[in-house]
């Protein structure tokens, strides 16, 4: 049986600001690729980890432009939801998005709750479970989400989720890591969400495989150092053998993503921060009251005598009628 897994294609018909190209074509490009890939392969199944759209309702015409592509796909197409596929992250809401509504007419498989299916390919039975997102994933008890029972029947089971799953610690927040979800139940975890990525990791008797999302759509400069991959999995000779391949169709990161916007915010803030520093440093405010502050500003804007010393008085004034001490 051989897998292709793919996750996070956000598509879209506009560009947001940081990109230097039309995303709309760089994704159909991409999708394309995708096809292409799976067909040449002969893959049994593709697998999809989630935030399939960029919103839940984008226009029909951009929706039908991607689906004539995947329409030639020559192997079914399993789906879950990502937080993007649905209103306010709310899985309740699913059934009212445009990715729900394909997925009703059969365009594509859209795992839903119970979200799970049995497949069987190459001699090979495989018991696929999706878990979309919802919006206490990563908040409640990992083991609701992340950990399963092991179907019995099947010679192996694949988890999709569409979760924070980390390798190791990445940023704060809500996450899972995966040392903590170690007896999931099943032998192959596939994972959305993190756009990043985590390559194909091995761990005790489960392989985990995030290979990062089809879509660069953040300037950061790890995401410009990036390749974008999708997963190749072969399941025959009873183990898991994973490929993660780079699509050409993908540009590098320096020549689609604009990075001007975030390097002169990132100037803005350097420069507060400086001034900041070095107000604090001129005027050695090492005590932030009223009559401190006057004598500090007035050296250093050279205010007349006269000047400072009324403010003084009013100072003095108004915190003796508040009874506030100047010490």
């Amino acid at each position: 049986m051989k897998l292709l897994f793919f996750t996070d294609s956000h598509l879209r018909g506009s560009s947001p600001v940081n990109r230097k190209d039309i995303l709309s074509k760089t994704l159909m490009a991409k999708l394309t690729e995708v096809v292409n890939l799976a067909n040449d392969h002969r893959v049994d199944f593709v697998l999809h980890g989630g935030d399939f759209f960029d919103t839940p309702n984008p226009a029909l015409s951009v929706v039908a432009d991607y689906l004539q592509v995947l329409q030639k796909l020559q192997a079914p197409l399993y789906v879950i939801a990502g937080n993007h596929d649905m209103y306010g992250g709310n899985i309740a809401s699913l059934s009212r998005s445009v990715l729900g509504f394909i997925g009703r007419m059969g365009i594509l498989n859209l795992l839903t709750e119970p979200g799970s299916v049995r497949l069987e390919a190459g001699g090979i039975r495989a018991f696929l479970k999706g878990s979309s997102y919802h919006l206490d994933m990563d908040r409640r008890p990992r083991h609701l989400d992340y950990v399963l029972e092991k179907d019995r029947e099947s010679d192996i089971t694949i988890h999709m989720i569409h979760g924070m799953l980390f390798d190791k610690q990445e940023i704060p927040g809500d996450h899972t890591l995966i040392d903590d979800v170690l007896e999931t139940g099943a032998e192959l975890v596939l994972a959305g969400h993190y756009h990043l990525g985590f390559g194909a990791i091995e761990r005790g008797v489960s392989h985990f495989i995030n290979p990062g999302a089809l879509v660069r759509l953040s300037n950061h400069v790890r995401e410009m150092e990036r390749q974008v991959k999708v997963a190749l999995i072969d399941l025959s000779g009873g183990g898991v053998s994973c490929r993660l391949i780079p699509l050409c169709s993908a540009g590098p990161g320096d020549e689609v993503l604009d990075r001007t916007k975030a390097e002169d915010m990132e100037m803005r803030l350097m420069a507060l921060d400086r001034f900041t520093r070095e107000v604090r440093e001129a005027t050695q405010l090492r005590r932030w009251d009223a009559a401190q502050i006057i004598n500090d500003v007035a050296q250093l804007q050279n205010i007349e005598e006269d000047v400072r010393r009324e403010a003084l008085r009013r100072i003095a004034w108004a915190e003796e009628a508040l009874g506030v001490s100047s010490g």
